[in-house]
């Protein structure tokens, strides 16, 4: 969609407030081809590698896309729904349902209207696609709010340069919000702390808890990344909410990527040594990630449960994504109404 001020513009329509609801992205389909389009975007991006770029283009194009996308492909084949991606599904559920909670929160409060968009950082519905939209509906006032309750330059950090990108081309700029993070947030806190709940109330309670956060080179942290702090402080308020000790309730980084260090204890190696130790029992949950996807439904659910179970374990079990949980979208309308009340 391109804009055009002469046919676009009418000076009788009424200035609105756009939402960019984000998060990272799917390919469009589970094949060869589409995983390879996606990976190249996803891992083009300098924010996510950190590394020479000539190196990296050779290294990239030369054999991790020539490897890779059958592999992944394969993955996300097994997560597949009729709906299509599980990531882009949710988060348009995520995106209709958080319309009409944040009407119920903004009644007789917010006299602009109110729009929000979807937008993946790699992939689709792109970001600029999503800006596009709502300078369409006359939006001269923006949150963008990434679905990562933990700040990373990989991630949030991206989503703000893809935006930047978009925005630096505009003849009017409008007023910016970024939310660069909500992992300490109260009512994002009570609502991971609700789904263990419920989960145990209807499963029981494992010997174990295992907070699993995708993680990020060492490098990253040292040079500066709050990441592994924001969720360190995420899993310490999630394990108060909750009653328990550091024992029964255990933090740990999965998805590592290459060969240099990432952020640990590593989430299949602390499976492996625990099924090794005699836990008998574990339940795992992905506070970082807010909805459901490749690295949840297949690394962690499928994938590290055979680790633990081949290394002594008795009995895995995933807890799902906060998702579209009523909880989960009334913690995201709380927080995108307080920010309404500031632009």
């Amino acid at each position: 969609m391109t804009y055009n001020a002469q046919t676009d513009f009418d000076h009788n329509q009424q200035p609105a407030i756009g939402i960019l609801l984000t998060n990272l992205g799917t390919p469009d389909a589970p094949t060869k081809a589409a995983v390879r389009t996606y990976l190249k975007e996803f891992l083009s991006d300098p924010r996510v590698v950190e590394q020479p770029r000539w190196l990296w283009w050779l290294v990239l194009n030369g054999v991790i896309l020539n490897i890779r996308p059958a592999k992944s492909a394969a993955a996300y084949g097994k997560v597949w729904s009729d709906e299509g991606s599980p990531l882009l599904a949710i988060s348009k559920r995520q995106r209709d349902k958080l319309e009409g909670a944040l009407q119920q929160q903004l009644s007789g409060k917010q006299a602009a209207p109110v729009h929000i968009e979807l937008a993946m950082r790699y992939g689709n519905p792109s970001i600029r696609a999503g800006l596009e939209a709502l300078r369409a509906k006359n939006c001269r006032k923006l949150i963008i709010l990434p679905l990562y309750p933990q700040y990373s330059a990989t991630t949030s950090g991206s989503t703000f340069d893809a935006v930047a990108e978009v925005l630096c081309n505009w003849r009017r700029v409008p007023a910016l919000n970024f939310i660069d993070s909500y992992h300490d947030d109260p009512a994002y806190i009570d609502a991971l702390a609700a789904s263990v709940r419920t989960y145990w109330q209807q499963h029981g309670q494992s010997e174990r808890l295992l907070m699993s956060f995708h993680g990020i080179p060492e490098r990253y942290f040292k040079a500066g990344d709050p990441y592994p702090c924001h969720c360190q402080k995420t899993a310490r308020l999630l394990r108060e909410k909750l009653g328990l000790s550091e024992e029964q309730a255990h933090i740990s980084f999965q998805s590592r990527f290459g060969r240099e260090p990432w952020m640990q204890p590593y989430t299949d190696a602390t499976l492996k040594q625990w099924g090794k130790d005699g836990v008998a029992s574990v339940d795992v949950i992905c506070p970082g990630f807010s909805a459901d996807c490749l690295e949840t439904l297949e690394e962690v659910a499928l994938e590290n449960r055979d680790y633990f179970l081949e290394a002594g374990g008795s009995q895995y079990r995933y807890i799902p994504a906060l998702n579209d949980s009523d909880a989960h979208i009334e913690a995201l309308a709380q927080l995108l109404a307080t920010q309404l009340g500031e632009v």
